[in-house]
């Protein structure tokens, strides 16, 4: 078959002697390659329409149409294809470990847990062939309590090493058994004391009166998040500085992606990759590097100990690796594998894609295909979504949890929130709603001040907002992807209305009905929060309910400060106000 202007550019590049003639015909491609997402995604149509809007002329187009024209297409390179059916050899004294070797089956079981925390299976079995494909490992899990089974899936850790991870939900006595289709790792048995939970451990976050958050025990949670891309690829010394860095922040929630990122400020090697292999030599997609996943499950549980939820990005366009562009069996075998190593932690959120319409290899199918493998090897529920670049998902489907959403108008972001919630009836979280810095790029250079407002317009209206800082410096450690140091003026006020809410009764604000030029929230008759914007009005008249008192507060949300008004106010009242933006007025009821 040959390749035609209607097939996407990102089939024509991954393919080698297509793409060499397209890197040869636009040179510039092999200087972008940390920018291949936005040509990939286009038609070559699409491509080459672009290209004569620059000076590309129709005698060249149609030169480079004809080479093309004599290829055919191909499937997958043919070193990936090699690799990934390269049988894995056995190391030194393998014949040694697996079913008949001495030391085979389990090898740690702890006798207790805490609820909501991880309890962990170690067994010994075959470290050769393929253990990640060839052997399949589960246990259920049973609570003496109440009765309830948890079927769990286990995984391999290398070395001969396999590890199956559960999450007790009850106090009291479980049992186990293991299954596998390797004698060494089937039929194990025994029993462990659930106990209570650790300090501060309340349990995974769930879906709450529908539009809001809270914890499994019931505490309210209210995320306030930020976005650090790939921090956990940038060692230790870095990493260990954005920790202590939100130690001192608000945020309470961490977008963070699986695979290492290639784009603008990203262009630097991680230490790490997921897959045995080499950028020379290619990657066996097939087999893991336990030492990646090690590394990735000790900084998730390190945003456990600062209360931070992992909200986890397993899918994303801005790859010069190939991550992105797996097969289907790959992409599979890569789910199962993570669901298994990172279900049993209490503070994982899936997310599908960051901006998964930028991924021209995956399709609609692809994307309820994943949601099917995690729904189902994932026994504990969390949290799922899909994220956007420039059009929505249909967070309609049953599967998603929430509203993960990426603003798609310059200037209108956290005003709709109000609108998506009545369109899609479940939780608005807006993860991008442009980043505070100084970038080129026109979803990272707004202020401090415009930040705070975005956050307290989405709020205000019942949706929650993340967080995101691109400022830059000399070396390109910018907050938003690599982490490092806080140094916008938003995160202190951010963490000032996130008291506020704190404070409310029942720890969220509602949205109210309102006049046309002041959206409001709370509960009605008894707490009211109204929020002026950029508009800096000297007074506004309240018209309320007659026969009920309030205390009026005026609050500075840039100054983060309040100031009460003196008295008690009822039926229709004037409040002064000190003729500036970004004020808001708060009305509780004086008992």
């Amino acid at each position: 078959m040959m390749f035609t202007e209607q097939d996407r550019i990102g089939r024509i590049w991954t393919d080698p002697a297509a793409g060499s003639i397209l890197e040869k015909h636009f040179s510039f491609l092999a200087e972008e390659r940390h920018l291949a997402f936005a040509y990939k995604i286009m038609t070559l149509r699409e491509f080459l329409d672009a290209r004569q809007e620059l000076g590309f002329t129709d005698q060249e187009r149609a030169a480079f149409l004809q080479e093309l024209a004599q290829l055919p297409s191909t499937k997958l390179l043919e070193r990936r294809a090699e690799m990934v059916n390269k049988p894995q050899e056995a190391p030194q004294g393998a014949a040694e470990i697996g079913r008949h070797s001495e030391g085979a089956g389990l090898i740690s079981s702890p006798k207790s847990a805490a609820k909501w925390g991880v309890y962990e299976l170690e067994l010994r079995g075959p470290a050769y062939g393929n253990p990640y494909t060839d052997i399949d490992l589960k246990a259920t899990f049973v609570c003496e309590e109440d009765g309830r089974s948890i079927r769990v899936p286990g995984f391999y850790n290398g070395n001969g090493v396999y590890k199956i991870r559960m999450m007790p939900g009850e106090e009291g006595r479980w049992t186990y058994r293991t299954e596998s289709t390797e004698k060494a790792l089937d039929g194990h048995e025994g029993i462990f004391v659930c106990t209570a939970p650790e300090a501060g451990n309340h349990g995974p976050v769930r879906v709450r009166d529908k539009y809001h958050f809270a914890y499994e025990d019931g505490t309210a949670y209210l995320p306030f998040g930020t976005t650090c891309y790939v921090w956990t690829h940038q060692g230790e010394e870095l990493e260990q500085q954005t920790l202590e860095s939100l130690t001192r922040s608000p945020f309470n929630k961490m977008r963070m992606c699986v695979f290492p990122k290639s784009y603008l400020y990203n262009l630097n090697e991680p230490e790490l990759y997921p897959y045995e292999g080499s950028i020379r030599e290619g990657w066996n997609f097939s087999v893991f590097n336990p030492e990646f996943f090690d590394h990735l499950e000790q900084r998730i549980a390190d945003l456990g100990r600062l209360g931070i939820e992992a909200d986890l990005i397993l899918f994303h366009p801005y790859d010069r690796w190939g991550f992105s562009e797996m097969s289907r069996e790959e992409d599979d075998l890569y789910l199962r594998y993570i669901v298994a190593r990172l279900s049993a932690y209490r503070h994982v959120w899936w997310s599908l894609a960051n901006e998964y319409d930028l991924m021209w290899a995956k399709t609609g199918e692809d994307w309820e295909r994943y949601a099917r493998i995690i729904t189902e090897n994932d026994p504990y529920g969390h949290l799922l979504s899909n994220h956007n670049w420039l059009n929505f998902y249909d967070h309609s489907k049953p599967w998603l949890t929430h509203c993960s959403l990426q603003r798609i108008d310059v200037y209108k972001t956290s005003e709709a929130a109000l609108e998506w919630r009545e369109r899609w009836d479940k939780p608005i979280v807006i993860d991008e709603c442009a980043y505070e810095g100084d970038i080129d790029q026109g979803w990272g250079n707004i202020t401090g001040e415009e930040m705070v407002r975005r956050f307290w317009e989405g709020t205000i209206r019942g949706g929650y907002v993340g967080h995101g800082e691109t400022y830059l410096n000399d070396e390109e450690v910018l907050w938003w992807s690599k982490g490092g140091r806080l140094v916008g003026d938003s995160p202190a006020r951010i963490g000032f209305l996130r008291s506020l809410v704190e404070e409310a009764p029942g720890q969220c604000w509602e949205p109210l009905r309102s006049d046309w030029d002041l959206p409001c929230a709370g509960i009605r008759d008894e707490y009211y929060v109204y929020y002026f914007g950029f508009n800096q009005p000297k007074f506004r008249i309240f018209h309320m309910r007659p026969g009920i008192k309030y205390k009026v507060d005026i609050i500075d949300t840039w100054g983060m400060t309040i100031d009460e008004s003196a008295g008690v106010h009822e039926g229709s009242f004037r409040i002064e106000l000190p003729g500036r933006p970004y004020m808001a007025v708060r009305l509780t009821r004086a008992e």
